[in-house]
């Protein structure tokens, strides 16, 4: 499994546990919508407070404590699952704290060149999100242990070259300049793989329905298909603005 928290461990113990009803996708789905009405009512209370402040930086701790808290809280959730209808809301609030404070500050930043970023950034995820529920759909691509062998290789060489990136910029060395043919490239690729491990995502939701996962792992399906669209949500907003440095 591509996704780290929608793992086979995971669901395997808990179809061991006793559930009080059974997973279904529609219900995911429904859970799916209520967390993303979530992150974006906290993205849309953090942009606010950073366009309403007297001083933008205030708005740090809500960003430093949503990633903080939000990494914590997944953690909880991923060895936790029967945890997730309390938690993935929280998951949810904690990711959209973030991702207000991040996209206001891109937004301010490419306010010029590209006044419409983060909006773009918004339904180009989106956008990805149902083509590749189509493509799974209508089976388009087969979602089978090689093709989420390479989403998981894909996955851990992307992680590696962000920790090496970041410990080098603690240094002071860049590694890939932002703006740069070479930096949108890799935007490129890293985009794709967020949205191809999509169908890795939807695969595993829809095995553990017809398997009869326990009604809970509803929140759980919902929380692990949340935490990929954050990704791609920011590398999308990364890359957007990859372009529009490039035009600068």
């Amino acid at each position: 499994m591509s996704n780290p928290v929608l793992s086979e461990k995971i669901f395997e113990r808990s179809r061991t546990e006793n559930p009080s009803g059974t997973m279904t996708i529609k219900g995911t789905l429904n859970k799916s919508i209520l967390l993303i009405i979530m992150t974006v009512a906290a993205a849309a209370y953090t942009w606010r407070v950073f366009y309403y402040s007297t001083d933008p930086s205030s708005v740090l701790p809500w960003m430093y404590g949503g990633i903080i808290a939000g990494f914590v809280v997944s953690l909880i959730i991923t060895f936790r699952p029967h945890l997730s209808p309390y938690l993935a809301p929280v998951y949810s609030l904690c990711e959209g704290f973030a991702l207000g404070c991040i996209s206001a500050s891109f937004n301010s930043m490419f306010a010029e060149s590209a006044p419409n970023l983060v909006m773009n950034a918004v339904l180009l995820t989106f956008l990805a999100a149902f083509v590749m529920l189509f493509v799974f759909r209508a089976r388009i691509i087969k979602v089978n242990g090689t093709f989420t062998r390479v989403i998981v290789i894909a996955m851990g060489a992307i992680a590696l070259f962000y920790i090496i990136q970041l410990v080098l910029s603690m240094f002071g060395v860049k590694v890939v300049g932002f703006g740069n043919p070479l930096g949108i490239g890799i935007n490129l690729v890293v985009v794709g793989v967020a949205s191809f491990s999509l169908l890795t995502d939807y695969k595993m939701i829809e095995d553990l329905a017809l398997q009869g996962a326990p009604k809970y792992m509803e929140w759980y399906g919902a929380f692990g298909l949340m935490v990929t669209l954050v990704w791609l949500y920011l590398e999308m907003l990364r890359l957007l603005a990859q372009f529009a440095s490039n035009r600068e």
